[in-house]
């Protein structure tokens, strides 16, 4: 059972175009969690990106590693917890999944609850609702999963040996809204469609075939058609990175980040050419997270 500890929790993206609540991949954006045994919650962030969220039990955090602990018949010990974060609030980048993530391995440790993965993975499901995002930041890599309700599976993808941009614009976009966009059913042929180039992509990716991966990735028909409206930039970075050699740009997660998927080495000059146009926004290059959690210091 830790006293202390420095954990520190990957990002992420989801649906990749069409794998749409299933697939996600974990990338390099972090956040991290400075955390010891105290006599009650407190919080405090050391990143401007986090200033307004709570400092007390009422934080996410907090809320997951209490519940988790009660899942097992627990308690869950208070902490004291200092934040740091390079992850943009509402902004398609796995933000809230991160810090599931980290509640999930907190109350792990500090309540010696010895989950397995297949338990962190359901826990995790029931408060994000898909496996995609908190697949990704509690495994690392890239996931492929399914929510059942009760329960959750999924599948640890080969990493992809690729480069990521993301172009992140000033303006959030919550997950809720982006949802109500989308319409309540679709007809059995773009069901069909959009399954099937969902498996495509997977299958392109268990090949390394990321052409072929790229051309699935802007096929979606489940939801990028219906949010394009509502994310000025992605029309227009598409555009542009594919002239610079990128296999696709689609959504991050319901946006408003745009993410391209680039060949090895062609990162930074597609990065370039983003920075150019979209003087407004952020350009991060990233990279692959394969990790997952990690507690980097610890201390029984």
């Amino acid at each position: 059972m830790k006293s202390s500890g420095l954990l520190k929790v990957p990002a992420s993206t989801a649906n990749l175009g069409p794998g749409f609540d299933s697939i996600g991949l974990a990338f390099s954006l972090y956040l991290t969690v400075e955390v010891k045994k105290a006599d009650r919650w407190v919080f405090s962030h050391r990143s401007a990106l986090l200033n307004g969220l709570p400092e007390d039990e009422q934080h996410l955090i907090a809320v997951v590693a209490k519940k988790t602990a009660e899942l097992r018949g627990v308690v869950m010990p208070p902490i004291e917890a200092v934040l740091e974060s390079n992850i943009p609030l509402a902004r398609g980048l796995g933000s809230s999944a991160a810090a599931i993530a980290a509640g999930i391995e907190i109350a792990d440790k500090f309540a010696d609850l010895q989950l397995t993965d297949a338990e962190k993975l359901n826990i995790g499901d029931q408060f994000e609702g898909h496996p995609d995002n908190i697949g990704a930041s509690l495994f690392g890599g890239m996931v492929c999963g399914v929510s059942l309700g009760e329960t959750a599976e999924m599948v640890k993808l080969p990493a992809p040996d690729i480069d990521l941009i993301a172009l992140v614009p000033p303006y959030e976009l919550k997950t809720e809204d982006a949802r109500n966009v989308l319409p309540a059913s679709f007809a059995r042929k773009d069901a069909v469609l959009g399954s099937a180039v969902s498996n495509m992509l997977v299958a392109a990716f268990m090949q390394h075939d990321y052409e072929t991966a790229g051309r699935m990735m802007e096929r979606d028909v489940f939801h990028e058609p219906f949010r394009t409206s509502l994310i000025k930039e992605l029309a227009p970075a598409r555009d542009l990175a594919r002239s610079y050699g990128a296999y696709a740009t689609v959504i991050s997660g319901a946006g408003p980040t745009v993410l391209t998927v680039a060949p090895r080495g062609k990162g930074q000059e597609i990065a370039d050419q983003l920075r150019q146009k979209f003087n407004d926004c952020d350009v991060l290059e990233l990279s692959v997270d394969c990790v997952g959690p990690e507690w980097i210091q610890s201390g029984e």
